[in-house]
């Protein structure tokens, strides 16, 4: 990776309009994913409704090679899942669908956990502390707090509710790439790491496992699982170090009480 990209009042204003996009995406997520859908089905939603309604680009599309708009990841798929015709959601599943969009040369990146009808309680509380643990590491960023800071409080929250961290997969800087500095550790130590400036943007994205924190990679070279098969959850939002704290461009409406 280069030197991390301070963006200008501009590129953050461009940045942010990326960010509501992608919100709008999910909100019409929030009626279409049910039990029976399946996820190539919610794929081909996903990139007609960016392109045709939203009028931007689905920006994984193509990435590294990736033939799909979104992951879609279940149960003990940890990131990367793939989009298929003959996997349907079931009750009892959840679900993370990661989108990111670009629009007028900026990306924005986030991801949301569904639950699928009659979900397990400990399937339920694992989702819950994800999210959670994201939000604990958003609360960190501002200006002269570290990326170490961010980790710890995600790392601290997760182990005291008895969960994993994964440490092969990360946040990073975004912009006008996907993938910019900084890299953004779900663990760590206070103080550690680089230092965050006000017009840094990049994305928090933990991944929580119920069991080990290992994983392994499956023979289609992208779907990522935890190695014990116990199920993970992961959230993701895009965020900008304003100089007195920080601002979350992909937050979404129900997210309001936030901010």
């Amino acid at each position: 990776m280069t030197r991390v990209q301070l963006k200008t009042p501009q590129e953050q204003a461009l940045m942010r309009q990326s960010g509501q996009l992608l919100s709008q995406v999910f909100q019409m997520l929030d009626s279409f994913v049910t039990a029976g859908v399946s996820t190539m089905e919610i794929d081909r939603q996903v990139d007609t409704f960016i392109t045709n309604t939203l009028k931007a680009r689905p920006a994984s599309k193509g990435q590294y090679g990736y033939p799909y708009s979104l992951n879609t990841s279940i149960n003990e798929v940890v990131c990367h899942g793939m989009p298929s015709a003959s996997r349907r959601l079931k009750s009892g599943d959840i679900v993370n669908l990661d989108i990111t969009l670009e629009n007028d040369g900026f990306i924005a990146d986030s991801s949301k956990m569904y639950l699928i009808g009659d979900v397990a309680p400990a399937a339920r509380h694992l989702v819950r502390v994800s999210y959670e643990a994201m939000w604990k590491g958003i609360e960190t960023v501002r200006p002269g707090a570290t990326v170490g800071d961010i980790g710890h409080a995600i790392q601290r929250y997760a182990e005291k509710h008895g969960y994993s961290v994964v440490r092969e997969y990360c946040g990073h800087g975004i912009g006008r790439e996907m993938h910019e500095a900084p890299q953004i550790l779900h663990y760590g130590r206070p103080g550690t790491g680089d230092v965050l400036e006000a017009g840094m943007t990049f994305t928090i994205e933990p991944m929580i496992n119920q069991g080990t924190h290992k994983t392994k990679t499956k023979k289609d070279g992208w779907t990522v699982i935890t190695r014990d098969r116990k199920l993970s959850a992961q959230w993701e939002h895009t965020v900008l170090v304003t100089v007195d704290g920080c601002e979350v461009l992909t937050l979404r409406s129900e997210e309001s009480n936030r901010t």
